[in-house]
């Protein structure tokens, strides 16, 4: 492949996994009756890419997906045993993000909204 079917495979790769993570998303906030803003899905997509790292092969691209979504799910389910849940909460998303000092603010800032958002509609009840 060329350098450019290279970038547009990357692209479409990249495309994929911030849908199905959307759609897990979705699920699971419905499931649970709150909220998560595309940036949330964003944040979480960006996390998920820059775990599976560059790889040589598209083939091996694509392994090295399932291989991180596997890890990053088995961590947070390991992170909320940990702490004695059975639901994984942001808590855990940051702890396994804290590797990566950008994506770890953006999730905070985003969490630290999130929270004042609910105190304020909170305060008007």
């Amino acid at each position: 492949m060329s350098g450019s079917e290279d970038g547009a495979l990357e692209e479409r790769l990249k495309a994929a996994l911030w849908f199905s993570i959307g759609k897990i998303v979705d699920e699971e906030t419905l499931k649970l009756g709150v909220n998560a803003t595309p940036q949330f899905i964003g944040a979480l997509t960006e996390m998920l890419w820059a775990q599976i790292g560059m790889s040589e092969s598209p083939l091996h691209r694509i392994h090295s997906l399932t291989t991180a979504s596997e890890n990053v799910s088995e961590d947070l389910q390991s992170f909320a045993k940990h702490a004695g849940r059975e639901v994984i909460s942001a808590e855990d998303v940051l702890l396994l993000a804290r590797r990566n000092e950008g994506l770890e603010t953006i999730l905070r800032k985003c969490l630290d909204q999130q929270l004042a958002d609910r105190q304020k509609a909170a305060k008007r009840k």
